[in-house]
């Protein structure tokens, strides 16, 4: 266990205190991607493109720069396979040059790198093959993994290969429901898909397997390149709460929503958590939010203490061999001051469960930046500003804090869970 002091839990040695981002959400012009493609197909479900979204494709530096002198010393951030392979077997050496280029800038910065492979975006290619359910689906995606190794060996040691395969399975759903040329995204066309509720429809059972293989087959083509590359993968935590006597409804819920994916990481490296909120279950399945709750911008329940009960879950599914690092957490709303409270509250119960035994190795809230949440730039989540017309980056108060915690080495304790202004959820 972690030792606890006065003034909060102290970190342990090589502990990730930093961000999150992902390349489409904040690059921009991801134009050879199939989601580029969807948000800018004429009766498109998405409610609003992406574009030039943070242009961070261009001003990564200045992102990092930020980060660094705010004191956090960890960075996940994403290669994004259409621009690395935009046309099958093709592979654009710019792009590795430019993810190169970033590994280092991390580096430099003293900002370790955590690089995700796949978040939710693909070549149009790939899609047009079928995507996850292309018999070819696996080699194909491993066959970028050894690609991209040219770029993980200028240093990065944490690696993920899909980001939330089961909120992947799960679109693949939604998006069959509502169809291709519907004028509704599945999370409404202001809020975009962020905004949709995950206990609503269950995770394709089809490319829930074809995603178990394509992490399988890329794990092991990571591993045989010899670069002492950490492998996982990571997964959104629903935190479902059994009312009493829905506990066998729960656990129904949770296996192929969330405990398959968790499953299929007991030989892996590490796990990454993201959690963000909490889903109670009855007797008769999905209840709403309890009345009166505070939600966020997405809609979803201000539930900090989803995060310590995320990785307790995690880590009881997962076992005690496979460590948890937290890949997301964070709340979409204009009120800096709440997202303050809101992360103190959730890192006060992360710091409950390491007290426990839990063995976390690292927090990277989402996100760093205010970016584009996959149909609209509506919920805000970043710790740091962006201007839509001129890009110029302003950090929060929040990424002050936080930052001010990372260069402490401490987390808060458990007594401080429900600062003013959040209460506990009932």
């Amino acid at each position: 266990m972690t030792p606890a002091t006065e003034s909060g839990l102290a970190l342990p040695d090589g502990f990730l205190m930093g961000a999150s981002t992902s390349a489409h959400q904040i690059e921009g012009n991801n134009v050879s991607s199939d989601w580029w493609a969807m948000e800018n197909r004429p009766g498109s479900f998405v409610a609003e493109r992406s574009g030039d979204a943070a242009d961070s494709f261009h001003r990564w530096p200045e992102d990092m720069d930020l980060l660094s002198g705010l004191g956090f010393n960890a960075y996940r951030f994403g290669v994004e396979w259409a621009r690395v392979e935009p046309e099958r077997g093709q592979v654009s050496r710019a792009a590795l040059a430019h993810y190169r280029a970033m590994v280092r800038g991390a580096l430099e910065r003293g900002l370790t790198p955590v690089v995700t492979l796949h978040h939710f975006t693909s070549p149009r290619w790939f899609s047009e093959l079928g995507g996850w359910t292309s018999p070819d689906a696996a080699e194909l995606f491993a066959a970028y993994a050894r690609t991209a190794t040219g770029i993980l060996g200028e240093g990065v040691r944490h690696v993920a290969t899909i980001n939330e395969p089961n909120m992947v399975a799960l679109m693949h759903t939604l998006v069959r429901r509502a169809g291709r040329s519907s004028g509704d995204s599945p999370g409404g066309r202001r809020e975009g898909a962020a905004a949709f509720d995950p206990a609503a429809a269950e995770p394709d059972a089809e490319v829930t397997r074809a995603l178990i293989r394509a992490h399988r087959a890329a794990s092991a083509a990571l591993r045989e390149a010899g670069l002492g590359l950490q492998v996982g993968w990571t997964v959104a935590n629903q935190v479902y709460q059994a009312e009493p006597g829905a506990e066998e409804v729960a656990a129904a819920y949770a296996r192929p929503r969330e405990d398959v994916f968790l499953e299929a990481a007991r030989e892996d490296d590490w796990i990454g958590v993201q959690a963000y909120t909490r889903h109670r279950i009855g007797p008769d399945g999905p209840l709403p939010a309890p009345e009166g709750a505070a939600t966020t911008l997405t809609g979803w329940e201000i539930y900090p203490e989803a995060l310590g009960e995320a990785v307790r879950h995690t880590a009881g599914v997962v076992g005690p061999h496979v460590p948890v690092l937290v890949t997301e957490n964070g709340i979409a709303t204009d009120d800096d001051g709440l997202r303050i409270r809101y992360t103190a509250a959730a890192l006060a119960s992360l710091t409950a469960a390491m007290r426990d035994g839990v063995d976390v190795r690292g927090y990277l809230h989402w996100s760093a930046l205010d970016n584009y949440e996959w149909g609209s730039y509506r919920p805000r989540f970043g710790l740091i500003s962006v201007d839509p017309h001129t890009f110029a980056r302003t950090p929060k108060r929040s990424a002050r804090w936080l930052g001010s915690l990372a260069r402490a080495g401490r987390l808060p304790e458990a007594p401080a869970a429900a600062p003013a202004g959040v209460s506990s959820a009932g």
